[in-house]
């Protein structure tokens, strides 16, 4: 007998098995086991749909079958609550001072970072306040909204929340360092102003994302020249 593995990429990779006679030659079989099979595949979508819309209401994650990601979370935990996490600049950050801020040769953002400590103790607050179901650390990145290579406020819990690393589509922190490294290149260069640079990622990065770099997120994970 032969037992087929059918996957489903589209409900969080799924799996069905269905049983497969090895040597049929009964049609009627055939057609039993391939009105099974999509029973089966029809079930275990659904039920997966049941779960992502119910979890797109609420703010725990989706574990992940294999466990690859960890947990990977539903579309609306992409960006921040505007409420909680609307963002903030550093004043010190100027148009006219880019040169021996944000855009000179290394170190800029090491100097202004702030400590481990704090970030680690303000991550564990904030996804209490957030509501996350999920509460290990390893699956978020206490992020800059702004983020510190575009002048973004150091420490300032309202230009910080902690980011999930996986979200469904691909939206989650990997794609918005992408981001951040795109829009430091374009300010450094006099693309665009810093101010607008600042404005369109405090206020919906993934327009951004979609606008500077293309519609679907770039899900490998390079070396980041800042946060």
């Amino acid at each position: 007998m032969i037992y087929r593995v059918i996957s489903f990429p589209e409900a969080g990779e799924l799996l069905a098995l269905y049983y497969q006679p090895d040597a049929c030659t009964c049609q009627e079989t055939v057609i039993s086991m391939r009105k099974i099979a999509i029973a089966v595949i029809s079930a275990a979508a659904a039920a997966s749909s049941s779960a992502w819309a119910w979890h797109s209401h609420t703010s725990a994650g989706v574990d992940d079958v294999q466990g690859a990601y960890g947990v990977v979370f539903p579309p609306s935990a992409a960006r921040p609550d505007p409420l909680r996490t609307p963002g903030a600049v550093d004043p010190r950050v100027t148009q006219d001072n880019l040169r021996e801020t944000i855009c000179r040769r290394g170190g800029y953002t090491r100097s202004v970072r702030p400590s481990m400590k704090y970030t680690e103790r303000l991550k564990r607050r904030q996804i209490e306040e957030y509501g996350y179901g999920d509460h290990r650390m390893r699956d978020y990145e206490e992020d800059h909204l702004v983020s510190l290579e575009l002048g973004g406020a150091p420490a300032d819990p309202r230009n910080l929340w902690p980011e999930p690393h996986h979200v469904i589509g691909g939206w989650g922190s990997y794609a918005k360092d992408k981001l951040e490294n795109r829009l430091h290149t374009l300010v450094c260069h006099h693309r665009i102003p810093l101010t607008e640079a600042q404005s369109e990622i405090a206020s919906d990065w993934i327009a951004a994302y979609r606008r500077y770099i293309g519609p679907t997120p770039d899900q490998s994970r390079r070396h980041r020249s800042g946060d």
